[in-house]
């Protein structure tokens, strides 16, 4: 792995058209936290950065769902996610946003970059325009008839009653959501990153990381072994950041072209506001006093925390924004060296979802559980979907505090505490060195493997098990209280006992100086308890030497109550009972039941079982997937709309159920013969309607 001078490290902007739940904690923000602590510990100079997605399609519609502008549903939901962010802990050098003029110029400067070095095609197409609102429609803008259901409100890009995704132009009699008017095509000019030429190069790019997580690299290398293809990076919309060029009225950067760059943006305010004395340094981690050490330096890292939905952004489309600034120029921007994507968070066994207020809120949580950040700090890393989804439960949760946080962890500080106020006045025994316990070699050896496991975890991004290697020194802890039994020794050998409750305050220190990047604020209290500096968290030396004979040491204090069977009850009520509300209220905004229609009529289907033999995605298309089915008289194409759920290589050798005689239409100059039939739930997820177990392809469905 490359050797960082300088580390630079970002977690994913969070959209400002809704708070934050545990889900985007686990996957991006508790782990960047956690990383970055441990940096600013060591001493490395380390900038941590972020802020809010202010720009792009799901914020006009959640200003248009609310009755508000944009602006105002950025402004609202920006200050909701900061003061969660800020209350939770997760330390950030700065929190902005993509609103901010510094990240307009700077996405704007970085366009014309590109521009200039004719990096861009410009490709004429026609999209949906509302006359009456003079403005191209986006696709949730445009509704119409489904051509397969009939659903005669099915949005531009998927049908909610049968779940087919779905292209604006195949729509039957669209209509705008803006003006209520017939759209109409009109043609178009976007410039368009040909990723397709840039394929070779970020091959090399990808084949080159080292250390990167295998569901990283898998969907990556998926991506260009399918082939990749350009994508349009500007918009027709009317809120986001403005292309800066004379023939681009009305157009805006493609979110996804902004985004990355509000890293960028971010780090420049940040220098901005130091340099100013809006940003007081009170510490070294961000030692360099410009923003280019960080972003145009071969010795600085570059370290994106993601989810793994924003894998393709952050490691092929940023990389190759990057690569294309940098050609020619001799300032040339770092590019990632590591993007640890995690997996999903579910909650009590189902997909988190906001639709259906399925979710645990951070804002809710700080509420109705104050002063219990580690708590969750905790849970949300013993759990964390590092290499696969997880699943919260606030029994689990309720379990994990309970058993280990407090009566392993808490109830062994404790003990030792209260051990030395009972046989030592309170105060740090004085060590004879000339009384040796049979183990102090090995305690000494386990003491500095401990220190080296859970560093090499938090390096390679293993979370999880330097949080298990923490706790289990804490159980050691308690094993060796256990064994050595310093209460019935006071009365027959007390300056044993000094030396038994000397190694303990040992291993008090070193836990909180362990668990530091994990639970800051219990750490930082087992160090009051100990009348201990937090300086010595930072501090290179052994940590022995920070335990003076003689010392005070203040008096004990719980540091987790236990969460009661009472709590646990209420916020699985209050889940339940928000979900059973938001699915009330779904049911009564489903679409009904169609008219009744006769057998006759439904008998002239013929629907048959399929075997999907191959899968590509449609060029230049996000949703469309080009299928080759087996249906046991013929193999035929199909264009299906599901690419935003299935990856190709996936779904090959896949049963389905494709109605056979529907008419042939022509999707993006594709014939297709067909249609697979899909079931879609509540949160929009898609699943395959196939027999339960393997039938002849041909097999007629009845």
């Amino acid at each position: 792995m490359k050797n960082c001078k300088r580390y630079l490290v970002t977690s994913a902007l969070p959209y400002a058209n809704g708070p934050v739940h545990i889900g985007h904690l686990a996957g991006c923000y508790l782990p960047a936290d956690i990383y970055v602590r441990y940096l600013r510990m060591k001493g490395e100079d380390v900038i941590f950065v972020c802020g809010t997605d202010e720009h792009g399609v799901p914020i006009t519609i959640r200003a248009k769902k609310e009755g508000i502008t944009p602006q105002e549903v950025v402004d609202k939901y920006y200050k909701q996610i900061k003061v969660s962010f800020e209350e939770f802990g997760i330390s950030f050098d700065i929190f902005t946003r993509t609103s901010t003029k510094v990240h307009h110029d700077t996405a704007q400067e970085f366009f014309l970059n590109l521009y200039n070095k004719r990096v861009f095609k410009e490709e004429i197409t026609k999209q949906f325009y509302d006359e009456k609102a003079q403005s191209f429609l986006a696709d949730r803008y445009i509704i119409g008839t489904c051509p397969n259901c009939k659903n005669e409100n099915a949005y531009g890009d998927q049908c909610e009653n049968c779940g087919t995704s779905l292209d604006p132009s195949e729509l039957i009699n669209p209509k705008s959501t803006l003006s209520g008017a017939t759209p109409v095509l009109k043609e178009t000019k976007n410039w368009f990153l040909p990723l397709d030429d840039m394929q070779d190069g970020l091959k090399k790019f990808i084949d080159s990381r080292q250390g990167w997580k295998n569901n990283v690299l898998g969907q990556c290398n998926s991506w260009i072994t399918q082939g990749l293809h350009s994508r349009a990076m500007t918009r027709d919309l009317d809120w986001g950041v403005n292309v800066p060029l004379k023939d681009a009225e009305g157009k805006v950067l493609y979110v996804w072209f902004d985004a990355p760059i509000g890293y960028i943006s971010a780090t420049k305010e940040y220098f901005e506001q130091r340099n100013n004395g809006r940003i007081t340094v009170t510490d070294a981690t961000v030692k360099s006093e410009k923003w280019e050490s960080y972003w145009k330096n071969d010795e600085s890292c570059l370290i994106h925390f993601i989810g793994k939905d924003n894998i393709v952004f952050h490691c092929i489309i940023f990389p190759a924004m990057l690569m294309a600034y940098n050609e020619g120029n001799t300032d040339k921007f770092v590019v990632p060296m590591n993007v640890p994507a995690n997996e999903f968070l579910n909650l009590e066994g189902n997909k988190i979802s906001t639709s259906r207020d399925w979710a645990v809120w951070l804002h809710d949580y700080l509420i109705d559980f104050p002063n219990r950040q580690d708590e969750l700090r905790y849970v949300l890393t013993s759990i964390a979907p590092e290499n696969k989804d997880s699943d919260f439960s606030w029994k689990d949760f309720q379990a994990r505090v309970n058993n280990e946080m407090a009566d392993i962890m808490g109830n062994y500080i404790k003990r030792v505490i209260d051990l030395v106020h009972k046989y030592c006045d309170g105060k740090v025994p004085t060590l004879n060195e000339t009384i040796l316990l049979g183990d102090d070699e090995k305690f000494t050896n386990d003491l500095e493997s401990t220190e080296f496991s859970i560093a090499n975890s938090i390096m390679e991004f293993k979370f999880r098990d330097g949080l298990f290697t923490a706790m289990d020194f804490a159980r050691k802890g308690n094993q060796f209280l256990a064994e050595t039994e310093p209460w019935k020794l006071v009365k027959t050998d007390p300056d044993k006992v000094d030396v038994i409750l000397f190694r303990s305050l040992l291993t008090c220190v070193s836990l909180a100086k362990f668990i530091y990047p994990f639970l800051p604020q219990t750490s930082k209290r087992i160090l009051q308890q100990l009348n201990l500096n937090e300086s010595i968290l930072s501090s290179s030396e052994a940590i022995i030497n920070h335990i003076k004979s003689g010392n005070k040491i203040n008096a004990s204090e719980i540091l987790f109550t236990k969460i009661t069977d009472e709590e646990m009850e209420f916020q699985i009520k209050k889940l339940a009972d928000k979900s059973v509300a938001k699915s009330e209220v779904t049911a009564a905004e489903k679409i009904k039941f169609k008219e009744p229609t006769t057998f006759d009529e439904f008998s002239k289907m013929d629907i048959r079982i399929g075997t999907i033999l191959e899968a590509v995605k449609v060029p230049k298309t996000e949703k469309l997937l080009k299928l080759l089915i087996d249906t046991g008289l013929d193999k035929r194409t199909v264009v299906s709309g599901i690419a935003e759920y299935f990856k190709p290589n996936e779904i090959i050798g896949k049963q389905v159920c494709i109605l056979a005689n529907l008419a042939p239409r022509t999707i993006k100059g594709i014939e297709s013969n067909g249609m697979i039939l899909m079931a879609e739930n509540s949160d929009g997820e898609l699943s395959f309607m196939a027999p339960t177990k393997e039938m002849e392809n041909g097999a007629i469905v009845r």
